[in-house]
């Protein structure tokens, strides 16, 4: 299989990702931003993008605020424990652009929390989660890719 990666960050794009079509625009330890052009089809039938889209791109964006991995060829993974997402906004068309930080955690298990943006700024969501760091992504230095 032919792998794609993400110009940005060298990240291999992995099927969610490429189905839905949002990128890692910023990352570093303990913050990422998560981008993604709105089309039609991450609409509902009333013509904004579906709470599950919004929903999706804030757990991506806690969850890699918490995995960083600045070492080439390796990486860090975690899974969703709990998420929670208040929807304050609605958003239709542009740009839509998480923003996850870790606040805090153990050696395996670690908090975040976030919001979603439109293409004006304006917040759409905010959301928190609970995840947990995969065996091997304990340290910094992860597993190899």
């Amino acid at each position: 299989m032919n792998e794609e990666r993400d110009p940005h960050t060298g990240e291999v794009i992995w099927g969610l990702q490429r189905t839905l079509g949002f990128r890692v625009a910023e990352w570093e330890e303990n913050r990422a931003v998560i981008e993604m052009p709105i089309t039609d089809g991450h609409l509902n039938r009333s013509g904004i993008v579906h709470g599950g889209m919004i929903t999706t791109l804030l757990d991506t964006a806690l969850g890699h605020a918490g995995i960083y991995c600045p070492y080439p060829g390796r990486v860090r993974k975690c899974i969703t424990l709990s998420l929670t997402t208040s929807f304050t906004g609605q958003a239709s068309g542009g740009i839509l652009r998480a923003v996850g930080v870790r606040r805090a955690g153990g050696r395996r298990v670690y908090a975040a929390s976030g919001e979603v943006l439109d293409g004006e700024g304006n917040i759409i969501a905010i959301g928190e989660g609970t995840f947990r760091l995969r065996s091997g992504s304990e340290t910094l230095e992860g597993e190899p890719e």
